[in-house]
Order: structure tokens, then sequence, then C-alpha cells
């Protein structure tokens, strides 16, 4: 189990207050709303910092006819065809 540490927070009056409400309604505790919060934020966070690929799609028709079902040598061949590649 890991440690725990007392802290102080400040939270609006209102905040509180519905905060206390939803604890009573749920038969849970202030500190268990608390740290669900802490823990929602935290990995939302971390989704929202994950790595993504920029979009570098441009516009087109695809690929050209003869290369379709083409294996990805041949593709290559042809995209380097008469580049010394």
């Amino acid at each position: 189990m890991a440690g725990c540490m007392k802290t102080t927070v400040q939270i609006p009056d209102s905040i509180l207050e519905e905060a206390r409400k939803l604890a009573a309604k749920e038969k849970t505790t202030l500190k268990a709303l608390v740290e669900e919060g802490l823990r929602l934020i935290i990995a939302k966070r971390k989704r929202s910092n994950a790595f993504r690929f920029r979009k570098a799609s441009f516009r087109g028709t695809g690929l050209q006819p003869h290369l379709a079902g083409a294996s990805w040598e041949q593709i290559r061949e042809n995209i380097y065809e008469g580049r010394g590649g």
C-alpha cells in the first residue's frame, strides 16, 4: 500500500458543498471523491500528451493504376527509378 500525505487545499465553498452532497448521496467520502477526481485528471492529461503523428496526407488520387496491388519492393523501385537508389 502506498504511503499517504496530509495536505491542505483551498476549495471554494460552493464546490465543497456540492462535493459533500455528492459524497453523501453516493455513500462515500469526500476524500474518495477528491482521489477519484485527481486520478481522472492525471489520466486525461497523460492521454492528451501522448505522441501523435501530424497529418501528412495530401490530395491525390491514390496509387497509380499500374502500381495497384504491387508489393512495397515494387513501389519503392518505381519511386527511385532513374535516381540511383
